[in-house]
């Protein structure tokens, strides 16, 4: 069934194991047309590199054999936002209707020939990770589906939704929503433009915990409106790190953390994530470069990275400051508050396969 094609893909990006673009082609995207019934041996149907004047597109989907009405460009994970004039000048040179363009995590749905720039021609953004899995199965076989290709209906059905006013409805409806989430889970964009605005003021810049407790001191959310829209749901709670403290160990050691039974003690919480992350890649060699490999790390930057640079985006100066050398060529960013480290280390235990609260368990000295 299609849900479980979904739920295997969603644990292997969690695991880092789509490394590159290949892995996404032959790991998701093959694998979901299949299941949405597209004849994947038939590469006049489902035709791979697909060739134009002086350029190729990684699939086009044709009806009948050989005519494309979809065109498919596959990116490695977390470059979902690139290639999106390219694709439309595929799109536009053949008069092909739909253009797909995904990393694997994100589908972006778009219709070339609507009016307006790249992003209002896109009809829809899915992500199979974050969003409900019936959710998912609605839209893949509303605008994938073999037989709904082949007949138009995928077609018309996203025109339809191109000019659905409902879009600005949702719109607004995830305002209160987005700005609650930015609040509680400490988003990190939002504590530094905080932290450099008080440095602005009186020329002292607060760490990330100082700005964090003062947000949720003296920050009133409002609980948003509930919502009976289908379209839009709530994530599934399993497939999201934990971030809650839950799992932390009372106050009964000192700040550090326990693996397999063993006690490492440590000066605080940035010594523990380092710590923690010196302990995996010390049992499996490869575990930096699948945690490297995750589709997503923080809003705009990396946590972890062999470019220093991608920790702070347009930051040198956090970059230099703020930026830990686990081993030559691997720097972990350490500008961050103790709920952060909370949430990095679970997304390392994911990626290690090791069950955060139980096998390892933290204590950030909260």
């Amino acid at each position: 069934m299609l849900k479980d094609h979904i739920r295997e893909i969603r644990e292997g990006i969690k695991a880092g194991l789509f490394t590159n673009e290949a892995s996404v082609s032959q790991g998701i995207v093959l694998r979901l047309l299949h299941a949405l019934s597209w004849p994947t041996y038939d590469t006049q149907v489902v035709f791979p590199e697909y060739p134009l004047t002086g350029r190729r597109v990684d699939f086009a989907l044709c009806h009948p054999p050989g005519k494309p009405l979809v065109f498919i460009e596959v990116k490695p994970l977390g470059q979902s936002d690139t290639g999106e004039r390219q694709l439309f000048e595929y799109a536009f040179h053949k008069g092909v209707p739909m253009a797909i363009l995904t990393d694997g995590h994100e589908w972006h749905f778009f219709l070339p020939a609507e009016q307006g720039d790249y992003g209002e021609r896109r009809v829809y953004k899915l992500d199979i990770v974050e969003r409900d899995i019936g959710e998912i199965v609605r839209r893949l076989d509303k605008y994938l589906k073999y037989e709904a290709v082949c007949s138009g209906a995928a077609i018309e059905s996203a025109r339809a939704d191109y000019k659905d006013v409902a879009r600005a409805r949702l719109i607004n409806a995830n305002l209160p929503e987005a700005w609650s989430k930015l609040i509680q889970e400490e988003d990190e964009l939002l504590l530094e433009l905080v932290a450099e605005r008080v440095e602005s003021l009186c020329g002292y810049k607060p760490d990330p915990d100082t700005v964090a407790n003062f947000i949720k001191t003296n920050v009133i959310l409002k609980t948003p409106v509930s919502r009976t829209i289908p379209v839009r749901q709530e994530p599934v709670l399993e497939q999201k790190p934990q971030i809650s403290p839950s799992p932390i160990l009372p106050q009964t050691h000192d700040i550090g953390f326990s693996l397999d039974e063993k006690w490492h003690p440590a000066r605080n919480a940035k010594d523990v994530l380092v710590n923690v992350f010196l302990l995996l890649d010390k049992r499996d060699p490869i575990f930096l470069e699948r945690f490297a490999a995750l589709p997503r790390h923080g809003s705009r930057r990396r946590y972890l990275s062999r470019n220093r640079e991608e920790l702070y985006p347009g930051r040198l100066d956090l970059a230099r400051s703020h930026s830990f050398e686990l081993k030559p060529g691997w720097w972990l960013g350490i500008n961050i508050s103790r709920k952060q480290v909370d949430k990095i280390i679970n997304m390392a235990c994911g990626v290690a396969g090791i069950k955060y609260g139980t096998e390892l368990k933290v204590n950030l000295g909260y």
